[in-house]
Parts: C-alpha cells; structure tokens; sequence
C-alpha cells in the first residue's frame, strides 16, 4: 500500500517514457501531484508543454496506518476491515487514512478547477487511486468496479469532457 509515502519514480524504461512523451498532445498543459514519483514523471514528459503547478488533491490515496505495509500484513491485524475497505469501497478508512469517497471528492475538486481554468488539453501525473475515482465518474459505474480497472505506470488513461458529458477513450493504454 503506497499512498502519501515519498518515493521516487522507477522511470529506468527510458524508451516507454519516450513513446509516452511523443504519445501524448504537444498543446496540452501538464499538472501533477505533488509526491515526488508523480512530479519526476511529468518533469520527464514534459517536453515544451506548459507546467502547472504540483496539485496536492492529485496525491494518492492516503493509507495512514497501512502504509508501505502488504495486504497480507493488514489482513492478519485487521480483517474485517481491509475486506470491507475493498469490497465495499467509500466510507472504510485505513486508520489514520482516508476512505475512497475521501480521494474521489479530493480528486475531483482538482479536475474541476483545472476544467474551469479554461484550458482545453490536460495532461494530469497522478496514482491509481487517483485516476480511478476520475474514470468511475466518467464510466458512471461503483467505486467498485473501478477497482476492476488496471492502471498501469507509465500508462495513459484518457477522459473527455463537453460540459457534463464525460467520455472514456482509453483505459491503460501503452503507446
């Protein structure tokens, strides 16, 4: 489980960062999170592009007591709620956490500014929790068949929006 913790990018496939750099929209501008393996990739595809500032409501879910700690070790401490945490994803916190209705409306009030900045490309850096509170809103579908969805690193998930409309091109896509 790594949320809030500081590490930093594995961006050693030099190639993949390459063909995501080239992959992705000249004219767009380029937000990230603000945790450093967030703001590391978006720095290496970056390009000519516009930097936004790093946006902390980009951050990862925040896993408080389960911290860089594996699934296998909370199960053994805490059952009862790690299966509800993702079985039944919205209101369960980790202890010292957030729940998944904390990050999607932490998310989405950082989309939403930067829909309303009136820029039209958007490139945002962020984590997999992140990406999916984005895509269950675009897919209108469950918290928890959001966490069905892969997302890769180094991966483009790509969303359009036209007023309330969302639409979903790619999920996971590895140019």
């Amino acid at each position: 489980m790594v949320g809030w913790s500081d590490l930093p990018a594995d961006l050693s496939d030099t190639g993949q960062v390459a063909r995501l750099a080239a992959y992705l929209p000249d004219d767009a501008v380029i937000v990230s999170s603000d945790l450093t393996r967030a703001v590391q990739t978006a720095d290496a595809i970056a390009g000519k592009r516009r930097r936004l500032a790093h946006d902390c409501d980009l951050r990862e879910m925040h896993f408080g007591a389960w911290e860089l700690r594996s699934f296998s070790q909370i199960e053994a401490e805490d059952p009862e709620r790690i299966r509800a945490f993702w079985d039944h994803p919205g209101d369960v916190r980790p202890p010292g956490g957030e729940s998944w209705d904390d990050i999607s409306q932490r998310a989405t009030r950082a989309v939403d500014g930067l829909l309303q900045s009136g820029v039209s490309h958007v490139i945002i850096v962020a984590h997999f929790g992140t990406i999916l509170t984005q895509l269950q809103r675009a897919l209108g579908i469950t918290a928890y068949e959001a966490f069905g969805h892969r997302i890769d690193n180094l991966s483009v998930t790509e969303l359009s929006v036209n007023g309330d409309d969302w639409s979903v091109q790619r999920i996971n896509h590895r140019p």
